[in-house]
């Protein structure tokens, strides 16, 4: 572990609709260490999406402030939230969201083309960043010519290759099947004793196993916030590429 790279302080999300007033996340604390691999956890509608747009700098707190590698994004204008989300930030979402009609190499330069990277140096690194996934063969193929194993890799490809702060995930192996998930899992433990810094979402108590902290929200607050002591290794489970 190493420094705080996340820091909630009372953070608040309220959503008013009409009359009608939501508190969807209530004076919520939390501190990320550099090194970390934290599932949040809880059950529709007790705050854990939104708490994670916060932190993907998707949304903003109604009140409380959130610190992301020592700076505060709380007050950032649009335009200063998309370079944090570019520079910063990877997202790795449960549908992939990778386009349809485009390689599995344009879709991991994504982020470089937003960030104005050479043409060059941006085709580079999205190779060298889908050889890390076992997928070099398949940097020419479109997204329904892979499993979605493969799409998820390439999702995951696509947020390392801006080397950011932090990757976020939500519900990453929702679509998928359950060895194809204990694979994805293994991808993500790799890549977390390399150092990266992972968040994710997961309603399921047998995926958050794979991770080394859990944090439950419910109601809008954090309910629990404990180590996994006996963090199961994903490769001994039967992990591996496809």
């Amino acid at each position: 572990m190493g420094e705080i790279i996340v820091r909630a302080d009372d953070v608040s999300k309220v959503y008013t609709m009409g009359e009608q007033r939501v508190e969807a996340l209530k004076a919520v604390s939390l501190e990320v260490e550099t090194g970390d691999f934290v599932a949040i956890m809880g059950a529709s509608g007790s705050g854990k999406s939104t708490f994670m747009n916060i932190l993907g700098c998707l949304d903003t707190p109604t009140s409380g402030s959130y610190w992301l590698q020592g700076a505060n994004v709380r007050g950032l204008q649009k335009r200063d939230l998309a370079a944090v989300r570019n520079q910063k930030i990877g997202f790795v979402f449960q549908g992939f969201n990778l386009l349809a009609r485009t390689t599995a190499l344009e879709n991991v330069e994504l982020p470089l083309i937003y960030g104005r990277v050479p043409a060059a140096a941006r085709k580079e690194r999205s190779l060298a960043a889908l050889a890390l996934f076992g997928l070099s063969d398949r940097a020419g193929h479109t997204g329904n010519q892979l499993s979605g194993g493969q799409q998820q890799r390439v999702a995951i490809a696509r947020a390392l290759v801006n080397d950011p702060a932090i990757i976020l995930a939500d519900e990453p192996t929702g679509n998928l099947d359950s060895i194809t998930s204990v694979e994805i899992m293994s991808i993500f433990q790799r890549l977390n004793r390399q150092g990266s810094t992972i968040i994710m979402v997961t309603h399921e108590p047998e995926i958050a196993a794979f991770t080394k902290r859990n944090v439950v929200f419910r109601d809008g607050r954090i309910l629990s916030d404990t180590v996994v002591v006996d963090q199961l290794d994903a490769e001994q489970a039967g992990g591996g590429s496809d």
